[in-house]
């Protein structure tokens, strides 16, 4: 039961074994869940820092389950690093398809520092370079949203 969780968990509900791209598809569970949750701050926020907690939990521990380090089915962090990349912005469609693609851009590429936080053990590893990586794009992002006319719909 607990290997069970922790699978479950760590690919988000199987997501990660999307047999293309599994990082691309946790991205696009972290906005399907953006869009259950949007209309209420507290509610995404939580869901949020539950989301990051689990993952900082399980990750470490699929992990050793799965005999490698940061195996590309294990998704929680691409969640996790999603739903920060949108945290605290105005709601629209643009925004979260601008963010969607910079969080990406920089999970993949991961520009210094993120790559230096991938090496880091355990779920310290797996879930700090997607969390940096979602801090970056939200910055990017308040800083157009500062400049810009987008508004909260």
């Amino acid at each position: 039961m607990f290997k069970f969780l922790i699978k479950t968990i760590s690919t988000f509900f199987y997501v990660g074994y999307f047999p293309f791209i599994p990082g691309t598809a946790g991205s696009v569970a972290a906005v399907f869940l953006f869009f259950l949750v949007k209309n209420n701050p507290s509610v995404y926020f939580i869901t949020a820092l539950i989301l990051l907690a689990l993952g900082f939990l399980v990750s470490g521990r699929a992990e050793k389950l799965l005999r490698r380090h940061d195996p590309p089915c294990i998704v929680i962090d691409e969640v996790g690093g999603m739903l920060v990349s949108l945290l605290f912005l105005p709601y629209d469609i643009r925004l979260v398809v601008i963010a969607f693609v910079i969080f990406r851009i920089l999970d993949t590429l991961k520009p210094y520092p993120i790559s230096s936080f991938e090496k880091l053990k355990g779920g310290l590893g797996v879930m700090s370079d997607d969390i940096i990586a979602g801090l970056y794009t939200n910055l990017i992002l308040q800083v157009v949203v500062s400049f810009t006319s987008f508004s909260a719909a």
